[in-house]
């Protein structure tokens, strides 16, 4: 696959998760080892695994073979050097900042957050003394004034949830990379379609409860990473000296320990087996899934912009009235994941919208097989304030919706007999 292009070749992917995730020798599935503890042969090896020198088992805190399988895969599909799998996506996040980051440093959101990252940065990571900032995804201004007083990490969706901003991800990246930032960004929404870490980001993270899975079978996340250079890399930038340690001893592989001893070991943000298996059997099928549900995100989108009622509106970055059509058509020419949003103007509206569904699923995720449906300000944006929520993109009449397997046109009649109800 060539690594320089935008353009997803689905069925390399097709060939490479199958027979990453299968044997040809043996079980053909991947095994599942739900052992917490592992032996050592001597106390030699003893001393080597736990000196990062001896690659074995630990403890399951920090990894075990079953999770070891799933992060090769990742990585491998990212275009990484090596992955960390975690109890959850928003385990993956908190692992990463808690790693890199302490009191008094400072960190740059980019546009748009799922409720859950925006909590943790605004609310949890402040009362550690971890300060922020947020912009939209196109200040630029704001972007390259905070990077130049040395803030330490920045953090970015690859596309907002639910706002559906999409931001400039190369030159985002580029800035970064000039004033030797930390950039992780959120590819949940976008597996396949957008590898961040070829474009030349540092870290990425996913709730692989959502596109990886599929089948909302297993919770789990993991942070995909890239390779530290031998020279000159931003980790040897002096606001990072409290890793250099780790990072001259442990040379290109130096993410990993750095994550493994300064948050996995200590917070416990670790994957089970077999949720790991579990995540590992969508993986397969995980690239027919993304080109069927972002070419039936257009048509769904298309289709309910001609037909909704006065009153109710669709919103997709296909749709040549969204601000982001622009980049949409340059930057995500094979869709930006399985979002989309419907606007009935008030809460009661929506929730009248909502109880007249009859396919669709009324639940908190996304990334799923079935076609699935949320009111937002009523549930995971409840206790938000409504400057917070502006920020956010999130309004009193707004669903979010992710497009599932289903045929698209059964799922526009859904959305279009529920209007109708109103």
């Amino acid at each position: 696959m060539n690594n320089n292009t935008n353009i997803t070749d689905f069925d390399y992917f097709n060939t490479l998760l199958v027979h990453s995730v299968g044997s040809k020798v043996g079980p053909i599935a991947p095994s599942v080892i739900p052992s917490a503890a592992f032996g050592y042969q001597n106390a030699e090896e003893a001393e080597g695994i736990f000196a990062a020198e001896v690659n074995k088992p630990l403890y399951a805190r920090v990894g075990n073979p079953t999770n070891a399988k799933l992060e090769g895969i990742v990585a491998k599909m990212e275009g990484a050097f090596g992955a960390i799998a975690t109890s959850s996506g928003m385990g993956a996040i908190s692992m990463v900042c808690t790693a890199f980051l302490k009191t008094g440093d400072e960190i740059l959101c980019i546009g748009g957050f799922f409720g859950g990252t925006y909590s943790l940065v605004n609310e949890t990571l402040a009362r550690f003394g971890v300060t922020n900032t947020f912009c939209t995804v196109d200040d630029f201004a704001h972007i390259e004034s905070t990077l130049q007083k040395g803030v330490k990490m920045v953090i970015m969706e690859s596309v907002g949830n639910p706002s559906l901003t999409l931001p400039d991800v190369q030159r985002i990246i580029d800035l970064c990379n000039q004033y030797e930032t930390l950039l992780m960004i959120d590819n949940t929404a976008t597996p396949l379609l957008l590898r961040p870490l070829t474009m030349g980001a540092d870290i990425v993270v996913h709730s692989s409860t959502k596109n990886m899975s599929g089948h909302s079978a297993a919770l789990g996340g993991i942070a995909v990473f890239r390779a530290v250079k031998e020279e000159g890399d931003k980790l040897l930038n002096a606001k990072y000296a409290d890793v250099h340690k780790i990072v001259k001893k442990m040379g290109k592989k130096a993410f990993i320990p750095i994550c493994k001893k300064r948050a996995m070991r200590d917070f416990g943000m670790t994957a089970n087996a077999f949720g790991s298996f579990m995540t590992m059997v969508g993986l397969e099928t995980l690239s027919l899934r993304v080109e069927r549900i972002n070419k039936s995100v257009e048509t769904v989108s298309f289709l309910l912009d001609e037909a909704f009622p006065d009153g109710v509106s669709v919103n997709h970055p296909c749709l040549s009235s969204s601000p982001d059509n622009a980049r949409y058509r340059s930057d995500f020419a094979q869709g930006c994941g399985p979002l989309l949003s419907i606007d009935c103007g008030t809460k009661e509206r929506a929730f009248k919208f909502l109880n007249a569904l009859e396919l669709v699923i009324l639940t908190a995720n996304i990334g799923d097989n079935r076609t699935l449906a949320l009111h937002m300000t009523s549930t995971i944006y409840s206790d938000f304030n409504e400057d917070a929520r502006q920020f956010l993109g999130v309004h009193e009449g707004l669903i979010r919706v992710s497009i599932g397997l289903e045929d698209p046109k059964s799922i526009v009649e859904d959305f279009l007999q529920a209007a109708n109800a109103l």
